[in-house]
């Protein structure tokens, strides 16, 4: 029975990131087809539908697993003590494999190849210090959240994602298993395996700097 709790948040955890990568994924693929080539109009799409579902999942599975659905996040949460670093390792592989699955259940249901490279240039000094920014930003709304209103999390996050989808160079992933998971497809939303590098290094900076601030911004001791 000890390892039922575990088994749940560990599915939780990658069910939460399956349902995010395919909607991400799969809302730029019909946002791209139904904007007759205005990004702008494409991002709009992408963006309304990522922060739908990213509300609905922290709500849904919050109370299971916490709702990361970001190791970055998780890695976070073992800094601060609030999840245990024996749950680091299945929380993050967890969050992998269910991302990758997202991205090729959004190719199956858009009838486009299955198994793809992301292709979009995404590097550079901008784009690297768009996703430390974004990913701060992440970090420090769910710790000031948890920390001031914690009933709010979800729409806070849902909110700031939104924000940083049009504010940041990058677009804000914000997450090493979304980047991972995003180098997998050609489409309006990936990215160049080899540029997801730059974005996971930026993003655990950006983490890591979060933490020390909101640490002394809401005495989280």
């Amino acid at each position: 029975m000890a390892e039922e709790p575990r088994a749940r948040r560990i599915l939780a955890e990658g069910l939460g990131t399956l349902l995010l990568l395919a909607t991400v994924v799969g809302s730029g693929i019909m946002a791209e087809r139904l904007a007759g080539g205005n990004d702008a109009v494409a991002l709009l799409g992408n963006t309304l539908a990522t922060v739908a579902m990213l509300v609905v999942l922290i709500t849904m599975l919050g109370p299971v697993s916490g709702a990361h659905f970001n190791p970055a996040v998780s890695a976070v949460f073992v800094a601060e003590g609030q999840l245990p670093r024996a749950r680091l390792a299945p929380y993050v592989a967890s969050q992998v494999v269910g991302g990758v699955l997202g991205v090729l259940l959004a190719h199956l249901m858009f009838d486009v190849a299955v198994f793809q490279w992301g292709v979009k240039m995404r590097t550079g000094p901008a784009q690297w210090l768009a996703e430390g920014v974004a990913t701060f930003g992440l970090v420090l709304t769910i710790l000031g959240t948890l920390a001031t209103r914690p009933g709010f999390v979800a729409a806070a996050v849902g909110l700031y994602i939104a924000a940083a989808y049009w504010f940041t160079a990058s677009t804000s992933f914000a997450n090493p298993a979304v980047t991972i998971a995003r180098a997998l497809t050609d489409s309006f939303a990936g990215i160049r395996p080899v540029d997801a590098i730059g974005f996971i290094v930026a993003q655990g900076i950006g983490a890591a700097v979060a933490v020390p601030i909101a640490r002394r911004l809401w005495d989280r001791r």
